[in-house]
């Protein structure tokens, strides 16, 4: 029986340059979609796949991010004395249990593999899942709800399949040269193995239309091979290339995602994010739809 997932690490070390000025005094991870951070949607995708204890990969300016997942005695305070039993009960409900959050400093940016391996004396010696915290995702509505987020099917296929996973998405075969790309082995539908990964391929070089879209569960002995891998694209430590060669040692498979997942780092991927969360929101949907009809009607 494979270990269960109980830990994440969420590499929140990026400057946002892309989202200058705004970025200039706020993390873009805090940015925020509809009513709750970047950083708080995929939180709450990690919880709902069952995860316990929040790793975050830190660098200079985000103390802020620390402060968000802690207690606010003063505003519980106020809340409390007038009366906003919502709101109080709603901040709680996101505030994560003592001991459950650890953060880790990034002090130089030397890749997403670089930021992995900064979190390995937390992580220790299990498996453990990765979410890019630009990405958020939505589930397909299910009986007039949300479906399942990514991580949440990501774990259902490591309990079935055990070693490494990775969650793509397809795109049109003319934009595989602006993400990393696997190749697809033995194929069951929802998931497939996985025989090989290629990061930004030449355009029409590309082993399949099936992306790597920002989650994974991987094995502890990540670790290691970050350790030794060197610097690859970009002059980075790169996480696909440590994978590659953990890929020699141990299975890897891909998981199909159920749902959308909508890049918050680019401006459009955030305006859409808002938007497709807006559409999700009972509280705010119809309105919302209303307005943006008579937007576009012009």
């Amino acid at each position: 029986m494979s270990a269960r997932i109980r830990k994440a690490v969420f590499p929140v070390a990026g400057l946002g340059t892309r989202f200058l000025p705004a970025t200039k005094s706020v993390p873009k991870e805090m940015l925020t979609v509809v009513d709750a951070p970047v950083l708080q949607h995929v939180v709450d995708e990690a919880k709902e796949a069952g995860i316990e204890h929040f790793v975050f990969v830190t660098g200079r300016g985000k103390a802020v991010i620390e402060d968000y997942f802690d207690v606010n005695y003063e505003l519980e305070d106020t809340l409390r004395v007038r009366s906003k039993t919502p709101q109080l009960e709603l901040l709680k409900k996101q505030t994560p249990s003592a001991g459950a959050t650890s953060f880790t400093r990034q002090q130089a940016p030397l890749g997403l593999g670089h930021a992995v391996w900064c979190a390995r004396e937390i992580i220790g010696d299990e498996p453990f899942a990765v979410l890019l915290p630009d990405m958020v995702t939505l589930g397909r509505k299910e009986d007039g709800g949300r479906g399942s987020r990514c991580l949440r099917q990501c774990v259902a296929a490591y309990e079935h399949h055990g070693g490494n996973i990775i969650a793509v998405e397809e795109v049109p075969p003319t934009e595989t040269h602006k993400y990393g790309v696997v190749s697809i082995g033995r194929d069951e539908g929802a998931s497939f193995e996985i025989t090989g990964m290629v990061e930004k391929p030449p355009q029409g070089s590309a082993p399949s239309n099936q992306i790597i879209s920002g989650r994974y569960i991987l094995q502890p002995q990540i670790f290691d091979i970050l350790a030794r891998v060197g610097k690859g694209a970009g002059g980075e430590i790169q996480l696909t290339d440590g994978m590659k060669a953990l890929a020699g040692t141990q299975s890897f498979h891909g998981v199909r995602f159920d749902g959308r997942t909508y890049d918050c780092g680019s401006k459009l991927g955030f305006l859409v994010a808002n938007a497709a969360f807006a559409l999700a929101d009972g509280e705010v949907a119809e309105a919302f739809s209303s307005e943006m009809r008579a937007l576009l009607a012009g």
